[in-house]
């Protein structure tokens, strides 16, 4: 077995890896291109500032509950399928979103779009089905570094694309055109990959619908790190009620308070029935495994993944407001922040290979903590751009 990897091939597992990564890549052209063209798409339409807010949460609301359920369907079906399925049908709602026409249409088709950012679970699949252990942090980082600078390829195209165009349409020709490619790869995808090297068998779980636990106090904390899940799409809902925004009626918002709470008691008697024989008949000592471990992972991802989309998703916006730069010069300094993932991700999956991956996680924190904590102290009249775009790029290492 080799010990390094060959990022030139285009054999075997390279070949899997560069043709997964840039799926991941085109997931996220489609997905997050929403940040970096809403500059124009408020200009074009005359949204409020509150009204292209929504728009940026709707587009990542569904990605919480979607990353879920996909993980599912991925180890039932396998990643080809699903990677293939996601691109497809992402593409089709982003196009169906570019040529909507109200304000209500939009916000429907953003809020289904939220689910090609679970694109990035099939791919970690995909990837761990070719690689062996001692190379995974690499792949991996490659993998989601590479893939991630989607983000990064959206605001750096689609912006010039629009004023190419121009006029009030240029945007939705824009974003149609990087739509129509993701279909196109979807196709591509599916018939030049296969879930596991030839000879390998794919293991699929016994029972579906929630994790294995081992032990009780564990399948409390279990469902204690679900609740938070329903939480945030309740206070979405309440965003979008009548008490705040009114885009959805009274009765709406309380239909979807009810459904939450409905989903939240299925998923309670999935996870119940998952891991009912473990809890009756106790798994030995030495089998267990402790969950804190995932939801301190959990969390991990959270304040990572969930800076990085936050930051992402307004930055554009931000320096239109704050500094009154032009729409594409945003757009394209917007495009710094997410560029570094090509070069961090990579390079923390192969200092996690070298010096474990608890230590890797240390160091990242602290950076994500001293960069943001500066961010979150930036002042309109003291601060220049080049001290802000300078800290995004120090976040984005992080």
């Amino acid at each position: 077995m080799e010990d390094k990897l060959n990022i030139f091939s285009f054999k075997g597992k390279y070949r899997v890896l560069h043709m997964t990564w840039f799926a991941f890549f085109m997931t996220f052209v489609v997905w997050l291109s929403l940040g970096p063209m809403m500059p124009f798409i408020q200009e074009a339409l005359s949204l409020t500032e509150q009204q292209a807010k929504v728009l940026l949460i709707l587009n990542v609301a569904m990605t919480i509950p979607s990353r879920i359920i996909v993980g599912m369907l991925v180890d039932k079906i396998g990643p080809k399928i699903m990677f293939s399925s996601i691109l497809i049908l992402g593409g089709l709602i982003s196009i169906a979103f570019s040529w909507m026409q109200s304000y209500e249409q939009l916000a429907l088709m953003r809020f289904f779009a939220g689910f090609i950012g679970a694109g990035f679970v099939v791919g970690i699949r995909m990837i761990s089905e070719w690689f062996p252990a001692k190379q995974t942090g690499i792949a991996q980082g490659i993998y989601g570094g590479w893939g991630n600078f989607g983000s990064a390829g959206a605001a750096v195209t689609l912006p010039f694309i629009a004023v190419g165009f121009g006029g009030d349409d240029g945007w939705r020709i824009a974003i149609t055109m990087a739509s129509t490619l993701a279909i196109v790869y979807g196709v591509v995808y599916y018939f030049n990959v296969s879930n596991t090297p030839k000879g390998s068998t794919y293991f699929k779980p016994k029972k579906s619908g929630a994790m294995e636990v081992s032990s009780l106090g564990n399948l409390i904390l279990y469902v204690v790190m679900n609740i938070p899940l329903y939480l945030a799409l309740a206070l979405l809902t309440w965003k979008l009620s009548p008490t705040k925004m009114g885009l959805i009626s009274l009765e709406t918002s309380w239909a979807v308070y009810v459904a939450l709470v409905a989903m939240f008691g299925v998923q309670l008697v999935k996870i119940w029935h998952v891991n009912a024989e473990i809890i009756k008949n106790p798994v030995p000592e030495q089998h267990r495994y402790k969950f804190k471990q995932v939801a301190i992972l959990d969390w991990a991802y959270l304040v990572t993944f969930g800076t990085e989309l936050a930051v992402v998703s307004v930055l554009a916006m931000f320096y239109v407001d704050w500094f009154e730069l032009p729409k594409i010069t945003a757009a394209l300094l917007a495009g710094v922040y997410p560029f570094i993932n090509l070069f961090a991700r990579p390079g923390g999956g192969w200092i996690s290979d070298k010096i474990g991956r608890k230590l890797t996680l240390m160091i990242t924190f602290s950076g994500i903590a001293v960069s943001f904590l500066a961010l979150g102290n930036v002042d309109k009249e003291t601060w220049s751009i080049t001290w802000v775009v300078g800290l995004t790029i120090l976040g984005g290492i992080f």
